[in-house]
């Protein structure tokens, strides 16, 4: 029940009224751009930049057999099947091409601010609460 509950209540609150999802859907760029900057500014405080890397590992598994026709299906075996993983790791990075990176970036926020600043008064204008 609390379960439920949860799910439903979790659902409601991704909706939001009708000015925040103006918002959102208007600076998802501004977002991403601020996700990419904490991303580099990490990596320039570590040293290093992490990688996600999808590998393969293989694992014993049951796998049914085909019934011939009119007979009993045989029992079922061991297999032999695969599942990804996905690992990050460690990456070395050119520190001074990061530093430029972050630099370009804080330079395209501050373009993406001054435009989410006239979007967001429109938004507000449109869906007032």
């Amino acid at each position: 029940m609390k379960r439920l509950s949860f799910l439903a209540l979790a659902t409601l609150a991704a909706c939001g009224t009708p000015q925040e999802q103006c918002i959102s859907r208007n600076t998802r760029d501004l977002r991403t751009v601020d996700r990419l900057i904490k991303e580099s500014e990490g990596n320039l405080a570590r040293g290093y930049a992490f990688e996600t890397v999808t590998v393969y590992e293989s694992y014993w598994t049951t796998c049914e057999r085909p019934a011939p026709a009119g007979q009993p299906a045989p029992p079922p075996r061991l297999c032999l099947d695969e599942r990804p993983v996905t690992e990050t790791r460690p990456k070395a990075i050119d520190l001074k091409e990061e530093a430029r990176k972050l630099e370009s970036l804080k330079e395209k926020r501050k373009e993406l601010a001054r435009q989410a600043e006239k979007v967001i008064a429109a938004c507000k204008a449109q869906y007032p609460e």
